[in-house]
């Protein structure tokens, strides 16, 4: 599986983003897609999380702000990012693997032995 991100950007307090994650390759029905971030001196933060039975999960830090979706028939996972804040800046990755629930991921997808990791699309607030 290959893992795409794109959509970061630069943006000022309160502004909003949407990211994307394409994947390619072998993928699977029963699938988990998740986001984490990562940033200088802090650990890496699962932040929201879906699987192919449409259960999300979300992290206490971006909860009411950040929303993910999907479009199945094009493989595509979306990360909506609203009311941005200088705390959301960092490097934003997918990841992507089978089996696990969204909860579960949310807590498991920052592993490095967890399934596939995208390069990561940069968020800039200010």
């Amino acid at each position: 599986v290959q893992l795409v991100e794109s959509g970061g950007g630069s943006v000022q307090s309160g502004g909003s983003l949407r990211l994307s994650c394409a994947a390619s390759g072998r993928t699977y029905n029963d699938y988990f897609m998740g986001w984490f971030r990562e940033a200088p001196g802090k650990e890496r933060e699962g932040v929201a999380a879906i699987d192919s039975k449409g259960r999300t999960a979300y992290a206490d830090s971006v909860k009411g702000r950040l929303t993910i979706t999907v479009d199945n028939s094009e493989k595509i996972w979306y990360l909506e990012m609203n009311s941005l804040n200088p705390e959301d800046t960092a490097l934003y990755r997918c990841a992507y693997s089978w089996t696990v629930t969204a909860p579960a991921g949310l807590e498991v997808m920052t592993r490095p032995d967890f399934g596939y990791w995208g390069d990561g699309t940069q968020v800039t607030v200010s």
